[in-house]
């Protein structure tokens, strides 16, 4: 009988993103002998990477710069046989196994697929937010806020996330001013008394941000009133902003179940609602964000993946 050779482009185990959970989740794949394929996608290293300096992931007393831990994690799946391409998935098929998934120059077969592709947290779009986005505009209280202590930050948005964040940020900052355009916060009760009660937080009404200002670092804002149109000039050395996360979802819109936030559905076994395919880190959670728990999620998904093909 003729041997029946695989396919050049079927892979056992296929991971789209490269933060994290998608890299944790190579290594696991690659020391189990699986040979896994990561596709990158636009940002390798994922949000972590645009991180300057990380010091709450374990092993880095010291602290581990974002791009820095990154590369480490690459490296290390890259050890095991965990193969790496800077491509972007552009079409995924999961209607039937194996999966197609497709680049602008590859198509790939995969029998089991690990989705890492993150949640983008929603920007505000004005000048020197993007040009001064790890220079004093940051979206991760947790990630950043011990690099303002004794300084004067902002905080834009007014749901919980908002509120939680600047609450955290009274560890470190002087003063911690929340900017919202409307006149009352959206946050839940508790948070809105707790925030009201503490001597550190201050609050703007009825206004956005429509400017940071600053060259090397931030300086000021620029704020505009929503209802009088007055235009005024804030000090600040921070700017956190905190108007919700999109999860980078849409490849497999009508595909795969999510939430109503569009937020991956995965059970505590990271297992989708389609058989062999896996969701990991900030694709289906809004709730953590952080590189340990996002690795820990790629970890699970791919000793998953081991296991439904070990079934198989």
């Amino acid at each position: 009988m003729k041997d029946v050779k695989k396919p050049e482009n079927l892979v056992d185990v296929l991971i789209l993103g490269s933060g994290p959970a998608g890299l944790a989740a190579a290594l696991y794949a690659a020391r189990a002998e699986l040979k896994p394929l990561v596709l990158t996608g636009m940002e390798l290293g994922g949000q972590a990477a645009l991180t300057n300096t990380i010091e709450n992931y374990p092993g880095f007393p010291e602290g581990v710069g974002g791009a820095q831990l990154g590369e480490l994690f690459q490296k290390q799946a890259e050890h095991f046989g965990a193969r790496i391409e800077l491509e972007l998935a552009t079409e995924v098929d999961l209607s039937k196994r194996p999966f197609t998934v497709k680049t602008y120059d590859h198509e790939y077969l995969a029998k089991t697929l690990v989705i890492t592709t993150g949640a983008s947290p929603n920007h505000l779009n004005i000048p020197g937010e993007t040009e001064l986005t790890g220079r004093g505009v940051s979206y991760c209280a947790t990630c950043d806020g011990w690099f303002f202590k004794g300084k004067k930050v902002v905080v834009v948005g007014g749901g919980d996330s908002a509120v939680e964040e600047a609450l955290f940020l009274t560890r470190y900052a002087s003063s911690v001013t929340i900017i919202h355009r409307r006149d009352a916060l959206r946050a839940g009760a508790i948070l809105q008394h707790r925030a009201k009660e503490n001597p550190k937080v201050k609050f703007i009404w009825n206004s956005v941000i429509t400017a940071v200002i600053g060259e090397d670092a931030v300086k000021a804002v620029c704020l505009k009133n929503v209802l009088t149109g007055e235009e005024t000039e804030f000090p600040a050395d921070g700017v956190f902003i905190f108007i919700g996360h999109t999860p980078n979802t849409q490849l497999f819109k009508d595909q795969i179940e999510t939430d109503e936030r569009g937020y991956i559905k995965a059970d505590l076994l990271m297992q989708t609602n389609i058989p062999g395919v896996y969701a990991a880190g900030e694709v289906m959670d809004p709730n953590y964000r952080q590189v340990v728990t996002s690795a820990g999620m790629g970890a699970a998904a791919a000793i998953q993946a081991t296991k439904f093909l070990e079934s198989r």
